[in-house]
């Protein structure tokens, strides 16, 4: 069953076109990072820690710069859509591309959902009587109609959207350290909030590594960019370039602003019914201000969600080109799209829709918590790949080459599986393993039927199932 080749895997994927410059797959990486984990997202975060979300938030990007140094000596060498996928697949073997592929798979489309659920939220700032799910039907047809074009039409969009999110959260970072620096003796902003409501960390060091839990949500999709690199005009070059690019901008952008934060709003203003972004732009007293950055965030849950949407087709794509999902997934259109495999993946909008109808207020919280559990444990089996991977080119030359290895893989799949412990321990996130373990184990299940079905296929029923 495993390709003596990893070649066997790419040609096996091939099709799809490669129109995505440096430029668009740097902001396709952050269009998916820089969305409700960072502007609604962080205030539950904020809730958790306190003041010490900032220690929180540099754990969980020292988690990402792992995991992008990993991903992307593994991505320079094979870059295919498939990606962490297929790399687990070819390196550990046909069971790890399966689960790898579908808990991803799943995680990105319930994304997709918390995402939706989110723009609900926003919406209700200008119009608090429509019901949410109008909203999300709404927004989400048009996103779908963006990935249904053409990958050039997508990259084009969220080059877009990512630009306005960049300039919307340095102008934030510039208006922030202007307040902040200039904020009169007895105004209440400035840098003694950090301690004066219950110290730097009000929740002790349990309430901030909680918070890592969310900050790892804020920084997931920063993956996808290893996915489109299988759609780029010249992968190579641009995964190295993109990929550093990224880690920069999102450690600077998340750490920058929850850092002015706190020090505008004390933390124990940040509250899950509104983002706190606006809470801050309503302390500026600027007339429209809080408007304004409403807008932002919402085109921030726009590009991420249309990220994801993108990221999660190209999964379903491989999982059918790899014989893991029927074969129509694995179909393009004349553009060089897969359709069907793009319907498939909206369906965590659907489940947005019916969640946020029928619980309003904590269907944010409730779609955060099962759809953590998929991700953190493909970034924990991205670790584990590389492990393998660089085994197997242990005396190579590689075109990219991660600092520190075997430490820096076992540091971070350590921290991984330690975040996914600490779940169990927190009430909010408890949904996290008791959705879970049970989904984890149903793949497990589904994968060892479908190796019988293919072993049942060739004649061999009696080679040992694995």
């Amino acid at each position: 069953m495993e390709p003596h080749s990893f070649e066997v895997i790419a040609e096996r994927e091939k099709g799809l076109r490669r129109s995505l410059s440096t430029a668009q797959l740097s902001m396709i990486a952050i269009g998916g990072a820089i969305g409700t984990g960072l502007f609604l997202g962080s205030g539950f975060a904020i809730s958790f820690a306190g003041p010490s979300v900032l220690v929180s938030y540099a754990i969980g990007a020292l988690i990402a710069l792992l995991l992008m140094g990993c991903l992307a000596e593994m991505t320079v060498a094979h870059p295919t859509s498939g990606s962490f996928g297929a790399y687990a697949e070819y390196y550990i073997g046909p069971w790890a591309g399966f689960m790898v592929r579908y808990a991803y798979w799943s995680s990105i489309v319930i994304a997709v959902g918390t995402e939706a659920t989110a723009i609900a939220v926003y919406m209700k700032y200008w119009l608090p009587d429509i019901p949410g799910w109008y909203w999300i039907v709404g927004f989400s047809g048009a996103l779908v109609g963006v990935n249904a074009v053409s990958v050039k039409v997508f990259g084009s969009v969220e080059y877009v959207f990512s630009m306005l999110k960049i300039a919307a959260i340095v102008a934030f970072i510039v208006l922030g350290a202007w307040m902040v620096a200039g904020a009169p003796s007895g105004s209440g902003i400035g840098l003694a909030n950090y301690t004066v409501h219950g110290g730097f960390f009000p929740k002790g060091v349990w309430g901030m590594w909680v918070a890592v839990i969310v900050a790892i949500f804020s920084y997931l999709s920063i993956e996808m960019i290893a996915v489109a690199a299988g759609e780029a005009s010249e992968p190579r070059q641009a995964v190295i370039r993109a990929f550093r690019a990224t880690v920069l901008r999102l450690v600077l952008f998340y750490l920058l602003t929850l850092a002015l934060m706190l020090a505008i709003v004390p933390w124990t203003a940040a509250g899950t019914g509104q983002s706190p972004f606006v809470r801050v732009m309503v302390a500026t007293h600027i007339p429209g201000a809080p408007g304004v950055i409403n807008f932002v965030i919402l085109v921030a849950a726009l590009s991420a969600m249309n990220s994801q949407l993108y990221t999660s087709t190209r999964m379903m794509f491989s999982l059918a080109r790899a014989g893991y999902a029927p074969r129509r997934f694995g179909q393009l259109n004349r553009h060089g799209v897969p359709v069907a495999a793009l319907l498939l993946s909206a369906t965590g909008i659907a489940l947005a829709t019916v969640v946020n109808a029928l619980h309003p207020d904590t269907s944010f919280i409730l779609m955060l918590a099962i759809s953590m559990v998929a991700p953190m444990f493909t970034w924990f089996m991205i670790f584990v790949t590389h492990l393998f991977f660089r085994r197997r080119h242990r005396d190579e030359a590689l075109g990219f080459r991660m600092w520190g290895y075997p430490a820096t893989p076992l540091l971070g799949a350590g921290l991984m599986l330690g975040a996914l412990l600490t779940t169990i321990f927190t009430r909010e996130f408890r949904m996290t393993l008791l959705f879970g373990v049970p989904f984890l184990a149903l793949l497990a299940l589904a994968y060892r039927f479908w190796r019988r079905g293919w072993l049942r296929e060739r004649g061999v029923e009696s080679e040992v199932l694995g």
